[in-house]
């Protein structure tokens, strides 16, 4: 009976998160087509080549604890509210260290490594949103790990909503003072946005869920359990974060010393970013969802030895993840244009979509690749697997660029580095369940 209740949990959790995800999805795509049509092709290649390092920072003031306490939470082996609220202070803290370190460095980042002065006020901005980010998905790790859904659904998709009103209020004015200052405002925006979140996540608390001083005290114990597990895991995704960092830095480097000029690399370096990877990745969110509601299922199985039922939830979540990628990824080679010109009012971009959308395919079932590694404490596999990926990505760059072949070193990259990456997850993870 129990067995029953954790599938039906295991569905329910899967339906809910691809339902939200669709809907916050569309919702991205459509914030997405307001700021690429408000900001022009110039303020979205600002803002493209600011993002690699926002991601940077927000992975890095996250400490995958929200993986933690979600993975912590399912074993059901643990006070869940002390382990939540002794992450809390410890979060802000480093979150407070990272913004000296953004205030310090943003001009050695804009003006040394992506050698853009104008994206200098953007990087500054990052800083004033990490602290809410971190303590948003920290409350939604614990309703993964109770494998409570619909929190984290709502509070996204009100999340995007006043995203998406934000942005429409307040673009056109800052425009008035130049594209630079309307790029900070989109990323400013996020911190309204996970701002409502953390009070909507804090309404589905359960009522006998009351805080006190207490539990804001970090607990020795707690901390460790969290840190154990967390700090692996943001190595995995940190290197995946410096990676996608080193990025626009290496291209841009390379590609001006093959006698490119800075604003055809600013351009292009937009289109590809900004209009090529959305539509490759639309997908992610349902391989998102389904590595999400996976995390807890897999980590309790394990947590009681059943490997034949991890295999089986591990087959299920890879299959369901390509018969959603593959009519999709087929769609978007036939006719890429369609999808610019519907989205983004372009046709910039279609020849990139049919090179590299193919090996998309490996990429969608990497997601739940990973969280089953995660699942099964194979974070440290994680993080060589992803530092393989992003060195190859790296060196690809740096070989191709010199090739004259325009932005599809990139490309290249991109490819190769998702090949390396999928397939030595899937090697680690075949090996850990034979065993």
């Amino acid at each position: 009976m129990k067995k029953l209740r954790f599938k039906e949990k295991f569905i329910a959790s899967t339906i809910i998160l691809i339902v939200g995800g669709a809907i916050t999805k569309f919702l991205g795509m459509f914030i997405r087509v307001v700021m690429t049509r408000l900001v022009g092709l110039e303020g979205i290649g600002l803002y493209m080549l600011v993002y690699p390092t926002f991601s940077l920072f927000m992975t890095l003031s996250q400490l995958s604890m929200p993986t933690a306490i979600s993975k912590l939470v399912s074993e059901d082996r643990h006070n869940n509210k002390r382990i939540v609220f002794s992450a809390i202070p410890v979060t802000l803290i480093f979150n407070l260290f990272l913004i000296v370190i953004i205030v310090l460095f943003a001009p050695f980042i804009a003006n040394t490594f992506l050698k853009e002065p104008n994206a200098y006020l953007p990087i500054l901005a990052i800083a004033l949103v990490l602290p809410f980010d971190s303590i948003s998905n920290l409350l939604r790790g614990y309703f993964f790990g109770k494998q409570k859904m619909f929190p984290h659904v709502i509070s996204h998709i009100c999340e995007q909503i006043i995203r998406l009103i934000i942005i429409i209020l307040i673009t056109p004015y800052l425009l008035t003072l130049g594209v630079t200052y309307a790029v900070c405002g989109l990323i400013l925006v996020n911190m309204a946005s996970e701002f409502l979140s953390i009070g909507i996540l804090f309404l589905f608390l359960p009522k006998n869920f009351k805080i006190t001083k207490q539990d804001l005290i970090p607990q020795k114990q707690n901390i460790k359990d969290v840190l154990d597990i967390s700090i692996p895991t943001t190595g995995g995704r940190l290197i995946g974060s410096i990676g996608y960092f080193l990025e626009p830095i290496l291209l841009t480097s390379c590609l001006l010393a093959a006698g490119y000029s800075n604003s055809y690399i600013l351009t292009e370096y937009g289109i590809v970013s900004g209009y090529v990877m959305p539509l490759l990745l639309m997908p992610g969110f349902f391989t998102n969802a389904i590595s999400s509601a996976l995390l807890p299922v897999i980590s309790n199985a394990y947590a009681h030895d059943r490997k034949e039922y991890v295999k089986k939830k591990l087959k299920q979540a890879i299959f369901i993840s390509l018969a959603i990628a593959i009519p999709y990824t087929l769609i978007l080679m036939w006719c890429p244009e369609f999808f610019l010109k519907l989205f983004y009012n372009t046709n910039h971009g279609g020849t990139y979509l049919r090179t590299i959308a193919p090996i998309f395919l490996l990429y969608y079932i990497q997601a739940p690749i990973a969280t089953a590694l995660q699942s099964l404490n194979l974070s440290k596999n994680l993080f060589w697997d992803n530092l393989k990926g992003i060195v190859t990505k790296c060196l690809a760059i740096v070989i191709f660029s010199f090739f004259h072949i325009g932005m599809f070193p990139l490309l290249i990259a991109t490819a190769c580095s998702v090949i390396v990456t999928t397939t030595s997850h899937y090697f680690h993870l075949r090996k850990k369940l034979q065993t």
